[in-house]
């Protein structure tokens, strides 16, 4: 899906990306003000578009907006957006739009700026991926998911300097999610992920891994987990919308199990698989 100048959506119109201008005003440029969501498309299908929504939904509450457009107004959006069959993530992005003047209260009667294009995905490693463990230094509301992501930013960009693809963030001693992904863990053969909370964002994809390993009768638990847990795992998983599952083979340069993705992941990942596969063949 090589797009040069692909169509994208802003505030109404598709356009070419390189023809979408944004006022140097807006809340989401000056402050950070808004919410993003992305949605996998699989088949030309968009993945679990009623959860990915209502998280939208919940993150607009939760920074105090009313959603600007309903569901069937998005879905011809994304429609328009997607590209041929390959697997592709839409991206979605609402911030609070411009105002008169910067001041930190949040204005009366202005008016949203709507964004979303969609992009490739890139292939799980199939090898598996080192990670590193950090302070988790970000906010107290990490359950929106705002695009005041400097602190997760600069969380992976040690982790990349440290020779790791992500780093998993320990707060008061226990597992709370990547900076950009969920974290699962196979402990004394369970297969264990921190319970929602302000501290994690809730990943459509977590939610999803846990019903189907409950479906395939596969022990699950959602509970803390402490770092020492986590260092002894037999098998440690990274989940987002674009990366899926995502085994990792190596912790703070430690060898994680023996060093390959594990046989619990092997399996979820040909669960997972054919899932999505569904909803190829329900085009």
């Amino acid at each position: 899906m090589a797009v040069e100048n692909p169509t994208i959506y802003l505030n109404g119109e598709f356009m070419a990306l390189d023809r979408a201008k944004v006022s140097v005003l807006d809340r989401g440029f000056l402050f950070g003000d808004g919410i993003y969501e992305v949605i996998p498309v699989y088949g030309g299908r968009l993945f679990r578009l009623d959860e990915h929504l209502r998280r939208l939904e919940d993150s607009l509450a939760g920074i105090r907006m009313q959603p600007p457009l309903n569901r069937c107004e998005w879905e011809k959006i994304f429609d328009r957006l997607i590209v041929g069959e390959q697997d592709q993530a839409v991206y979605l992005q609402i911030t609070r739009g411009a105002a008169l003047k910067r001041d930190h209260a949040i204005p009366a009667d202005v008016v949203p700026t709507v964004f979303a294009m969609c992009t490739p995905i890139t292939p799980v490693p199939a090898g598996g991926v080192r990670v590193v463990t950090l302070d988790d230094i970000r906010w107290q509301y990490c359950h929106i998911k705002a695009i005041t992501l400097l602190p997760n930013v600069l969380l992976r960009q040690q982790a990349l300097d440290r020779g790791g693809v992500e780093a998993i963030l320990i707060r008061h001693g226990d597992v709370t999610e990547g900076a950009a992904s969920n974290v699962f863990a196979v402990i004394d053969g369970v297969l264990a992920t921190p319970p929602k909370s302000r501290h994690i964002l809730p990943g459509i994809t977590r939610d999803l891994i846990l019903e189907l390993a409950q479906e395939y009768r596969i022990p699950t638990a959602e509970r803390n987990i402490t770092l020492a847990e986590l260092q002894r795992a037999s098998e440690i998983w990274l989940t987002s919308s674009t990366r899926e599952i995502l085994p990792v083979v190596e912790l703070d340069g430690t060898r994680v199990g023996d060093g390959v993705p594990g046989p619990l992941w092997q399996n979820l990942y040909a669960i997972y698989q054919e899932y999505k596969n569904t909803l190829r063949v329900r085009r």
